[in-house]
Parts: C-alpha cells; sequence; structure tokens
C-alpha cells in the first residue's frame, strides 16, 4: 500500500539533506572555478619568452573576478614550459579562499582581486622555438583535491641573442722596434792649472783610446752616421770669474780640435756645425758634489760656506781663508774640475726588412728582441709568423710578447686551446693587461664568463679591444645597454644585436647595412630586425638569402619565433 506524507512532513525530512548538500565542500567549488579560468584574464609578458642571459623570465598578471573563488578552497599554480623530451617548472604560486586554513595569498569572495607573478628558469636548449608555456594548476576543498585544465599561455622562447658571435679581439704585444738608434761615445780631457792645452798624456787616457777605436770602426761602416759632437768644459773655482769663463771656451774649443784630429786620421768628413762648444765657467757643483765624497776634515765647514753666500768670489775667498785645508783642496779637489766632457752623438741604422725576414727565419738568435718581434710582422701566413714568435720565445725567454704573439697566431688559425696554452705562458714571463685580455676572451670562448669578466676588469690598458670583448661578454650576460655602449662606433653583427636586444631593431639595421657584411648570419639578424619593426617584405628577402648562403639554417628559419607573423 502506497503511503502518504503530509507536505510538512516531507519538508521536514528533506531540509536537514539539502542543508547537508549546500555545506559539502566536494569538488563542485573547483570545478566551478576551473572552467571559469578565462575570467581571469591571463597575461604573459613577454610573448613569446625570450632568452636573456643565461635564464629565461616570466611575468604572469591577471584578476579573479568577483565570486570566483571558493571561500574554502585553495589552489597551488604552476608555470611549466614544456618541449619534446623535457620540461621545466617555474616556481610555484599558491592561493587560498577567505574561510581556508593556510599561508597563501587569500582571495576576498565578493570582490575581484588582481595578482602579478614574476620568475624564471634556467635556460635549456630543448625550449627554443618548439616549446610551449602552460599552467597547472592544483586545488584543495577539504578532503578533496583535482587538478584543472593545463592553460597554455604561450609558445616556445626566443633564443636570438645565440646569434651572438665569437669575433672576441685578440692583443699582440706590440714591438719597440727602431731601425736608426742613437748612441752617444764619451770620453774626458783634464788641464792643468790655467791652462787650454790638451797634453799628449791625455790622448793616451783609455777613454781617448776608445774614441779612436770607435772612429776607426765608424770610418768602415756605413750604417754608423757621426752626428755631432757637444763637449762641456768646465774652470776649477779659484781666480778671476771672466777668465775662467774664457778658459772655459778655449778648453771646449781645445777638446774639438782634438776630435776634429782623430776623424782626419781616419778620413773621416763632418759637416759643418758637427762641433759643438758649451763653455760653462766656474764648476762649483762638481766642486760641492767632490767635497761630499771627499775625506777633507773640514769638508762640513766648507759645505757650509757653499750654502751661505751666493757670490762666488765671496766662496772662495773664505774657503781660501781655511789655509790649512784649502791646500788639500788644491791638491785633491781642483785638478779633477779642470777639464772638458767630450760626447760624440751618432746613430747606427739597422738591417733592412729583406735582411730581418731572412735572419729571422735563418739565424734569430742573432737578432734583439725588439728585432725579431718587428721581422714577424713583415711575413704575410701566420704560420711563418707563429715560426718568427715561436724564435723570439725561445731566444728571449724573460719576455712574454713572444709566447703571447704565438697565442694570437693561433687563434687566426683557429686553434683555441694551443692559444691558450700559449697566453698562460705568456702571463708566467709578465704582467700585462694584453695578457689578461687575451686570457679573458680564451675563458669567454670556453664558456668560463665567471673568470672572463675577471680577466677583463684587469686589461685596462690594452686598448679598444677589451671594450669589444666585454661588450660581447655583456650580451650574454643580458646586460644589452652595457653592450650598446661598449659597441660605440662599431659595425658588426655584434653591434647590430646588442642593438636589436636592447630595443633599438631600426639601429640595428642601419648597423648592418653599413656593416658590408653578406655573410649568413648578417642576412638572418637583419631579417629579424626587419621582421620586429613590421617590414614582412625585407624580412623575407634576408631570412632567405641567410638560408641561401648556409642552408643549414633552413630548420631555425622555418621554426624561429621571431618570424611567426610573416606569411
Amino acid at each position: 500500500m502506497k503511503m502518504q506524507y503530509p507536505l510538512r512532513q516531507t519538508l521536514a525530512f528533506l531540509l536537514p539533506a539539502l542543508t547537508l548538500l549546500v555545506a559539502l565542500p566536494g569538488c563542485g567549488g573547483l570545478g566551478k572555478m576551473d572552467k571559469a579560468i578565462e575570467e581571469l584574464n591571463l597575461s604573459m609578458s613577454p610573448e613569446p619568452l625570450i632568452m636573456q642571459g643565461s635564464e629565461v623570465a616570466l611575468s604572469l598578471s591577471g584578476t579573479f573576478p568577483e565570486k570566483y573563488f571558493a571561500k574554502k578552497a585553495i589552489i597551488e599554480a604552476t608555470p611549466v614550459l614544456v618541449w619534446d623530451g623535457g620540461e621545466a617548472a617555474f616556481e610555484t604560486q599558491g592561493f587560498q579562499g577567505e574561510d581556508a586554513a593556510g599561508n597563501y595569498t587569500v582571495v576576498p569572495f565578493k570582490s575581484a582581486k588582481s595578482f602579478d607573478y614574476s620568475a624564471s628558469v634556467p635556460y635549456q636548449e630543448g625550449m627554443e622555438d618548439g616549446a610551449r608555456l602552460e599552467l597547472r594548476i592544483s586545488g584543495t576543498m577539504g578532503s578533496k583535491t583535482m587538478d584543472f585544465s593545463p592553460v597554455v599561455l604561450g609558445d616556445g622562447v626566443i633564443t636570438t641573442p645565440n646569434w651572438v658571435q665569437s669575433d672576441d679581439r685578440f692583443v699582440m704585444g706590440k714591438d719597440d722596434f727602431q731601425r736608426v738608434l742613437s748612441y752617444t761615445q764619451t770620453a774626458e780631457i783634464n788641464y792643468d792649472y790655467n791652462r787650454s792645452n790638451v797634453r799628449s798624456n791625455e790622448l793616451r787616457d783609455d777613454d781617448m783610446k776608445e774614441m779612436k777605436t770607435f772612429l776607426s770602426y765608424a770610418a768602415d761602416h756605413d750604417s754608423v752616421m757621426l752626428k755631432r759632437t757637444a763637449v762641456s768644459a768646465y774652470a776649477s773655482p779659484e781666480g778671476e770669474i771672466t777668465l775662467n769663463e774664457d778658459l772655459a771656451l778655449e778648453r771646449a774649443e781645445s777638446a774639438n780640435a782634438a776630435v776634429a784630429r782623430l776623424l782626419s786620421r781616419s778620413k773621416i768628413e763632418v759637416e759643418e756645425g758637427f762641433y759643438g762648444n758649451n763653455p760653462k765657467g766656474e764648476d762649483w757643483e762638481g766642486f760641492q758634489s767632490l767635497m761630499r765624497a771627499s775625506d777633507i776634515e773640514d769638508k762640513d765647514l766648507i759645505l757650509r760656506v757653499l750654502s751661505m753666500y751666493n757670490d762666488k768670489n765671496r766662496r772662495e775667498e773664505e774657503i781660501k781663508n781655511i789655509a790649512k785645508t784649502y791646500k788639500e783642496i788644491e791638491k785633491e779637489i781642483l785638478p779633477a774640475l779642470r777639464r772638458s766632457m767630450i760626447t760624440l752623438h751618432y746613430d747606427v741604422e739597422g738591417y733592412s726588412d729583406e735582411e730581418l725576414t731572412d735572419l729571422a727565419m735563418s739565424n734569430p738568435d742573432t737578432l734583439t728582441v725588439e728585432e725579431v718581434l718587428y721581422a714577424a710582422t713583415l711575413f704575410e701566413s701566420n704560420e711563418d709568423k707563429l715560426k718568427v714568435y715561436e724564435a723570439a720565445s725561445r731566444v728571449h725567454s724573460g719576455d712574454w710578447r713572444g709566447p703571447n704573439n704565438e697565442g694570437v697566431c693561433l687563434m687566426e688559425m683557429g686553434k683555441l686551446n694551443q692559444a691558450a696554452d700559449r697566453f698562460m705562458a705568456a702571463d708566467e714571463r709578465g704582467d700585462s693587461p694584453i695578457i689578461n685580455n687575451n686570457l679573458g676572451a680564451v675563458a669567454r670562448m670556453k664558456g668560463n664568463l665567471t673568470d672572463a669578466k675577471r680577466m677583463f676588469s684587469s686589461a685596462s690598458g690594452a686598448g679598444d679591444a677589451v671594450k669589444y670583448n666585454k661588450a660581447i661578454l655583456a650580451i650574454q650576460e643580458g646586460n644589452y645597454s652595457q653592450a650598446v655602449s661598449n659597441f660605440s662606433g662599431e659595425n658588426t653583427v655584434n653591434a647590430a644585436l646588442a642593438k636589436l636586444l636592447n630595443g633599438d631593431a631600426n639601429g640595428a639595421k642601419t648597423i648592418l647595412n653599413n656593416a658590408n657584411d653578406d655573410s649568413a648570419v648578417a642576412h638572418y639578424v637583419l631579417a629579424i630586425a626587419n621582421a620586429r619593426v613590421g617590414n614582412a617584405e625585407e624580412a623575407k628577402k634576408h631570412r632567405d638569402m641567410a638560408v641561401q648562403k648556409d642552408a643549414g639554417l633552413s630548420a631555425k628559419a622555418s621554426a624561429d619565433l621571431e618570424f611567426r607573423d610573416l606569411d
């Protein structure tokens, strides 16, 4: 028999059940949040993502709308880059409803709430072009959990910074070669008291004998060119000043006359004005110097007299008053001041370029370090230059320029590891900003950016190469404004790339148009620059030219997100 229940009883029976259903958290709230995820208006920046330095940075923003976030719900959101064979998760961020227990950001139920998110992950090769960025959300309400449907936010990672070129600049250690070198030959002639004639025994002194021998050598060698004499002549500080000044001039003339006789005997002719007289008069400076070095008993008293009186006559008078001491001065000091100092200036012309190149290969041991370093620059091929620098390293083992320059040649030949060894050998011989620049460039090319930065910081003074190399490093570190600054005035692919990465695509185009670079890489970077300014036709043209020059770029050009807006 069918039972009948009054309406009041029916309601009384159902009300607790309805109340329980309303109060039960379950998965219904999370499901509704999942279905309404588009209402958050999620926005990512940049889009697509871009590798900068060794990182891929992401910024997300959105707004939880009114009555979206269930009061007891908790969600954890994780952006994840996914590609064939791998994935990389950014940092997780959590949110919770206003009645949920936890320490996440609280989202009110009745009012909207905006949020911002920033994080980064290390770049991995698989992320390039073909990756996708998705947002994974897991939710919890009470004992129930669920995973939201993944939200795809964008595609791939742009890796345009990877077009940086390893055109690091290496610096040679310069030679100080001078084909014509200047020298002097000196001699001294001493005189008797108040006399200016050159005594025969003075001509037999060793220094005058050496002068005579040198002049004989000069007469037989065209490479020796006599330039002039400079004779400084003195009188001892005694007697009349005017007479001593005349005496000094006469002594200068007599010394030059002695040189003239030696030149005549060697059959050397000189031009007018060859002989230079420089009479000095009374030699008080020499007097003071000899007095200080002497063992004369009253020398301190005499030195005080020199400092007390500027008048030369008064000085002489006061010194003569020290009768006993003055006799010692006459014997030990004054004779040495009656003299002429002869300085013969001459030039020696070195080997010709032809002689240097021959000797550098056949007998480098006979060359000075400056000659052999200069000789290396006369050869065309890096192989020949390397041989000469190797000889410089062997013969002149204390000079860092030989092994350093070997390293530069080896770099030109594409032998990075061998070059690194030679730069290290140079560093063992000496400390130079040039070596530091070269070691820094090698470190950068090997991927050791920390060591490269340290070496470049110690390379100041090595020239513009350091600035250029620092700019390459700045691109790799993601410091594009610094790279632009350091590349100032350069028209290379790297300089254009720095402009491009720093947001100046037109500036990159200008550099490449002035670079006279027809390489595949130059055309590729120019294609990207045109794509960024919306010039699709030029972008396609240069992209196709890049592929024509290097067929290996075809796959990259087809997948590159820089060209995503091209037809």
